[in-house]
């Protein structure tokens, strides 16, 4: 059965992973430490006390007059470890005891042993009857509790460092996870970046080892990517180019046969096919648009742009078309600064927004309508407005429009299903977005491209 790293759900983390897998091991080495230092400590602790609490008897043993013991405290006997010295008699009897707290009794046998007096345990040396001894014994006896405690201070004080490792190191390891991620992270962003006109691998450089073949696994497929999107768009420049010739040709031969035919069924349906033509023209002319601005958008580098001056230029292109239609076309004064109104993109994509816009608003208003275009500032965000006096488009259709190649159903007027599509793409280019609503004052659509 394989054992997944990282959890399942809310919890699938490095970091949380990293944490899940070695904390328990930190915390086991801290516990088998403590573990290992304070058996250490007791052991090498007990073995010296002995020691020690064996000459110290066996001296006292060998003495031909009895010697003057000195009374101990509770304090000294528990908290600081001093021995208790008891003398007996060959036959068992108490002759001094160096703490009356503690009952003098001697214990069977000699040696070393482990007893419990007054519901303490002590630790118990007592001296072998012999004749050198002259028919006395001495027993010294020392706190248990005493060398627990001192077993447990000095294991304490041997643990201290790694008691301290351990939240350090799980610190510096949420740390490194931390950078980790942030490296990640920048991997990721740096990819979310890319889109079909600036597709380019991911730096290698400062990317783990361990992350390298995802990287370049995916600097792989940015490159196909890119040879993708160049394919595309030099098929549909060259479709567009080769369409435009016998396109134009065919334009030509409807123009000089349009006088010969008569008024009537045939001059109708003569009409339908030069507006079938037309409206293929069209459509080849915005793939060029199409084509051109792709590219452009892969190769221009963005610059501060005035947007009141690309509005006026948009205008002044337009100004033939509103004439003709008899349509009042005017820019309202925004009525701030000038340097207020700048934008940085490319040029060319912004002049591609403004005159799609501008342009459909001119189609789609009927003669003797109003076309008003103005600039603000909302919120921090720069924002312009193309407002029309056209039918407006039915709700439930409104996100449908920026779709390549739809046309709303039931409208005469043509057009390739193109325009706002390209607008829509030039304008996300620019940092910008592209939203329609109809008006709620009258008749008409405003179109709206704002900043991010």
């Amino acid at each position: 059965m394989m054992i997944h790293v990282f959890p399942a759900g809310r919890l699938c983390s490095l970091r949380r992973a990293l944490l899940l897998w070695l904390l328990p091991v930190f915390l086991g080495v801290g516990a088998a430490s403590a573990g290992f230092a304070y058996w250490s400590y007791n052991r090498m602790v007990s073995t010296f006390m002995d020691n020690q609490m064996e000459l110290l008897a066996e001296s006292m043993v060998v003495q031909k007059q009895d010697l003057a013991l000195a009374p101990l405290t509770r304090e000294g006997v528990h908290k600081w470890g001093s021995y208790v010295v008891q003398v007996f008699d060959a036959d068992g009897s108490p002759r001094s005891n160096s703490w009356a707290e503690l009952p003098a009794r001697l214990q069977e046998g000699s040696g070393l042993q482990d007893v419990s007096a007054g519901g303490t345990p002590w630790r118990v040396y007592t001296t072998a009857a012999s004749e050198a001894s002259g028919a006395r014994r001495v027993q010294v006896l020392q706190s248990g509790d005493f060398r627990r405690h001192l077993a447990a201070e000095r294991a304490g004080l041997a643990i201290a460092p790694v008691i301290i490792l351990l939240p350090l190191s799980v610190f510096i390891l949420w740390c490194v996870a931390a950078m980790m991620s942030r490296a990640i992270g920048d991997i990721a962003r740096q990819a979310a970046a890319q889109d079909e006109h600036s597709i380019a691998e991911l730096p290698l450089d400062r990317v783990p080892k361990e992350i390298a073949p995802l990287v370049i696994s995916f600097n792989s497929l940015l490159t196909r990517l890119r040879d993708a999107f160049a394919t595309q768009r030099r098929f549909v420049q060259d479709a567009a180019h080769e369409l435009r010739t016998p396109i134009t040709a065919v334009s030509l031969q409807l123009e000089n046969l349009r006088g010969d035919f008569a008024p009537g069924a045939p001059a109708q349906r003569f009409a339908q096919l030069e507006a079938g033509v037309q409206r293929a023209q069209r459509l080849v002319d915005q793939l060029l648009r199409l084509s051109r601005q792709e590219a452009v958008g892969a190769e221009a580098a963005p610059r501060p742009v005035n947007v009141n001056e690309v509005l006026r230029e948009s205008i002044n292109a337009l100004i033939t078309l509103a004439d003709q239609r008899g349509i009042d076309l005017g820019l309202e004064a925004s009525g701030g600064p000038i340097d207020a109104a700048m934008l940085t993109c490319v040029s060319g994509d912004l002049r591609s927004v403004v005159d799609n816009m501008i342009e459909n608003a001119l189609r789609y208003s009927p003669e003797g309508g109003v076309v008003d275009v103005r600039v603000m500032r909302t919120q921090g965000k720069l924002a312009i407005e193309v407002a029309d006096t056209g039918a407006g488009i039915p709700q439930e259709l409104l996100g449908r429009v920026f779709d390549r190649f739809f046309r709303v159903p039931g409208t005469d007027v043509r057009g390739s299903g193109l325009g706002l599509a390209i607008a829509q793409s030039a304008a996300q280019r620019c940092g910008m977005r592209i939203t329609l609503r109809n008006r709620d004052d009258r008749s008409g659509l405003i179109a709206r491209v704002e900043t991010l």
